[in-house]
């Protein structure tokens, strides 16, 4: 029996015509070319035999999943059978389970996972289930072989996993830490390592309601896992396939424990997203997330790293992000905040807020930045008008700070344009003679070096006072 027969008979299909050598075509009339002939074209062409193999593997492929597979007739049930005929059907049901399915293609053959899981899913919310029985077979490899599964590509899959796990969770107390920490350890290796991972949500979907069953107060193990690995779940690039999952994990350790805020804020801030607009806008839905939540007396704590935040992207000039965070002014509790502590709101504030209102390029950010200055100024006008006076006359300072800096660099090009005489050195500092700054120099120096070296010294000295404007 050739190769080719003996590896289809397995699979039960017709035997596989193995190609014969390869032929020159018209030029040798169709003959097989001789081995010396092989090599020469090989030495032509080095990837002739790679394409050839490549092809014949997809042809056999091909054919594989061309064939007709047998299909399933739904029999009746042994019990509803007659004594008589009970051994046939058994018979008939144990052919059917002869048939392979192939579980790597997640579309032909999810129905029968689904059996699997259904079956396996009654199994552990079965009224007689016995978890001390259970335990002997439900065991800790299990269920890292369980976690392996969740990176399937298929959701429907990961949908089925997440309920399974979620069970097992629930029925066996003495795996209720071993899963935790296994989930900690897949993520760690999500963020650090692999940066990759498919079933990121459905496992914070899990974490989300177990958090929400913490006791209170809050072990110390329970903070670390937040610190440490939900809230670097910021970071990847891949944040938007699982960020409202992440974000009601974290909501959840807020409302459990609002001391808790500080430390949360440090650390979005930290992961905050510098160059992605979308991750950015996602950022600040789950800051105002928090915010509907917080206390105001953890809120105190907050504003000054929140607030100078939030004056920059109010400067974006991406519009979506400019908009996300102008909007935080129309929830009524976050502005009742706000309000209560307008004095120190504000000040951080109405710079970036006036600037936006006379230079951004998108007039319904201009409409939107009008309507929070509206709403500063009827929460406190007084201090409303002492911030416009002083960004006036700090604009003032700022105009006449340009306008130096511009007249030093045309004296500077001047000097550049007319070297300076070194018998009347020019002044740049009006009360300071620029011999002073000019070290004396052995008496060998030709005078044409010394020129030299006073030009680059008023160079130098112009720049200096350019960096002191």
């Amino acid at each position: 029996m050739s190769a080719g027969s003996g590896h289809h008979s397995l699979m039960g299909g017709a035997p596989h015509q193995v190609p014969g050598p390869r032929t020159q075509g018209a030029a040798t009339g169709g003959q097989p070319l001789s081995a010396t002939a092989n090599q020469f074209v090989d030495k032509i062409d080095p990837f002739s035999k790679r394409g050839t193999s490549r092809r014949r593997r997809i042809v056999n492929s091909s054919r594989y999943h061309a064939e007709n597979e047998p299909e399933l007739i739904q029999l009746p049930l042994i019990k509803d059978t007659p004594a008589n005929d009970q051994p046939a059907l058994v018979l008939q049901k144990l052919a059917q389970c002869q048939k392979i399915f192939d579980f790597y293609d997640p579309v032909a053959q999810l129905k029968s996972k689904e059996l699997v899981y259904e079956l396996f899913l009654r199994f552990l919310e079965s009224p007689d289930f016995q978890a001390s029985i259970g335990k002997k077979y439900i065991d800790q490899r299990f269920v890292l072989n369980l976690l392996d599964l969740f990176d399937s590509e298929d959701p429907r899959e990961r949908d089925f996993l997440k309920t399974v796990l979620h069970r097992i969770y629930g029925k066996f107390l003495g795996l209720r830490a071993f899963i935790r920490k296994q989930i900690n350890n897949m993520f760690l290796s999500f963020v650090y390592e692999t940066d990759s991972f498919n079933g990121v949500g459905e496992l914070l979907e899990i974490l989300g309601s177990i958090i929400n069953g913490f006791a209170l107060p809050l072990k110390q193990e329970h903070k670390v896992f937040l610190v440490k690995v939900l809230l670097p779940l910021h970071k990847p690039k891949c944040l938007s396939l699982y960020h409202a999952q992440l974000a009601y994990c974290v909501v959840q350790f807020i409302e459990k424990d609002s001391s808790l805020t500080p430390q949360v804020f440090d650390a979005l801030l930290k992961f905050w997203p510098r160059t992605c607009s979308s991750k950015e806008v996602m950022f600040l839905g789950e800051v105002e997330e928090i915010l509907d939540i917080i206390e105001p007396e953890q809120f105190k704590k907050i504003i000054d790293p929140l607030f100078r935040q939030l004056a920059k992207c109010v400067s974006s000039p991406h519009f979506q992000v400019a908009e996300r965070a102008l909007y935080f002014w129309n929830n009524e509790y976050i502005l009742s905040l706000i309000e209560d502590t307008s004095a120190q709101v504000m000040p951080i504030m109405f710079p970036a807020l006036y600037r936006i209102s006379k230079e951004h390029w998108n007039q319904t950010i201009v409409a939107l930045v009008y309507n929070v200055l509206k709403t500063f100024m009827e929460m406190n006008g007084k201090l409303f008008d002492e911030l416009t006076s002083t960004y006036k006359m700090e604009r003032q300072k700022e105009r006449k700070r340009e306008k130096d800096r511009e007249d030093l660099w045309k004296r500077l090009e001047q000097l550049e344009l007319n070297p300076p005489d070194a018998n009347n050195p020019p002044r740049i500092f009006p009360n300071t003679p620029l011999t002073q700054f000019i070290q004396p120099r052995p008496s060998s120096t030709s005078s044409s070096t010394k020129e030299g070296e006073k030009k680059k010294t008023v160079r130098a000295i112009a720049v200096v006072e350019l960096a002191l404007l």
